[in-house]
């Protein structure tokens, strides 16, 4: 077999064209709102038995080092001094005192987070079963958790002139969250839109590889434990930190925490400016995000369960948190 010289006919080869060239495949993703993602997925974690084991046994390990210092630290000084160590027995005994009040305020916050899950659990039997008595006991106990509040003297006046006019467990309930959570509502969905534009703003402008992770978990802490005011429930740090963890492990345990069906307005929103920021896409979606956050701690804190009232749509709350914000996208 002999090589030889191969004739290539160069005539017939089609030139390309911009016009029958192939497009060229879009590379930008929609936006899934990394940063909450992360937020949901450190509150949520549940530490081990063992991690459990060790920090109980440290902080113990700690606290028994640094009473014996005290104390022999106290005795020394008596010996050299009476008049000083009985400063520093005085400057203990204060220290100990404010560690105790600290302590109650944070049993006092448990108890209130409990009031309010209680008056729910009543609502919600009361309304499945139409007990009107069950009715009236859960109103009677709205009353009592909002007596020293003057923005809800209006709300429980009203309801306390029409009650005994209404003569089913529907209409009764519905009265007292008409009255009462109305006004509370509007202000809770306000915080929700507040901590929503914060997040989405920071993600979008701020280019720092932590600046979006730490903002949303601040925003989404204070929101939660804003929210907890507004309904009465007032938490402490360990209180605020519990029922963050609450909220978020019910989102991540249903998978809520992420982008879905009352997100498509917002994550088509974010998928257009992606295409120009990808940073703004993921405002967007962070934004969302906590929005829903928000909408779940309303329904945690909240002393009723959604009945005549809408539950708010984690799309409208979006819309008016942003509106103005990324329009020049």
């Amino acid at each position: 077999m002999t090589n030889g010289p191969v004739l290539i006919d160069l005539d017939e080869t089609e030139t390309a064209k911009p016009d029958t060239a192939p497009p060229v495949p879009d590379l930008v993703t929609t936006p899934q709102g990394a940063a909450m993602q992360q937020v949901a997925a450190i509150a949520a974690r549940k530490p081990s038995r063992l991690a459990r084991w060790f920090w109980s046994i440290a902080v113990s390990l700690v606290g028994f080092v640094v009473s014996l210092a005290a104390w022999d630290y106290v005795n020394g000084l008596l010996a050299r001094s009476p008049i000083l160590g009985g400063i520093a027995t005085a400057l203990i005994g204060l220290l100990i005192l404010v560690l105790a009040i600290v302590a109650l305020r944070e049993l006092a916050a448990f108890g209130r987070l409990k009031r309010l899950d209680t008056i729910q659990r009543q609502a919600t039997d009361a309304l499945n079963s139409g007990d009107l008595k069950s009715a009236r006991s859960v109103v009677s106990a709205l009353d009592k958790l909002y007596a020293h509040r003057d923005d809800t003297s209006w709300g429980r006046s009203e309801l306390k002139s029409r009650s005994n006019d209404v003569l089913d467990a529907d209409g009764l309930i519905g009265l007292a969250e008409n009255s009462l959570l109305a006004p509370l509502d509007a202000r809770a969905q306000r915080e929700v839109e507040a901590a929503a534009r914060q997040v989405a703003t920071v993600t979008a402008i701020v280019p720092l590889a932590l600046a979006d992770l730490f903002t949303a978990l601040t925003s989404n802490l204070r929101m939660i434990r804003r929210i907890a005011e507004i309904y009465g429930g007032r938490a402490g740090t360990l209180g605020s930190w519990r029922l963050t963890r609450s909220v978020l492990t019910h989102l991540v345990a249903t998978g809520a925490v992420a982008v879905g069906d009352d997100l498509i307005g917002s994550v088509a929103g974010g998928g257009v400016l992606s295409k120009v920021s990808r940073r703004f896409g993921e405002g967007v979606v962070n934004g969302a995000l906590t929005a829903r956050v928000g909408v779940a701690a309303i329904e945690v804190c909240r002393p009723l369960p959604f009945h005549t009232s809408k539950r708010p749509s984690v799309t409208a709350l979006v819309r008016r948190a942003l509106t103005g914000l990324f329009s020049n996208g």
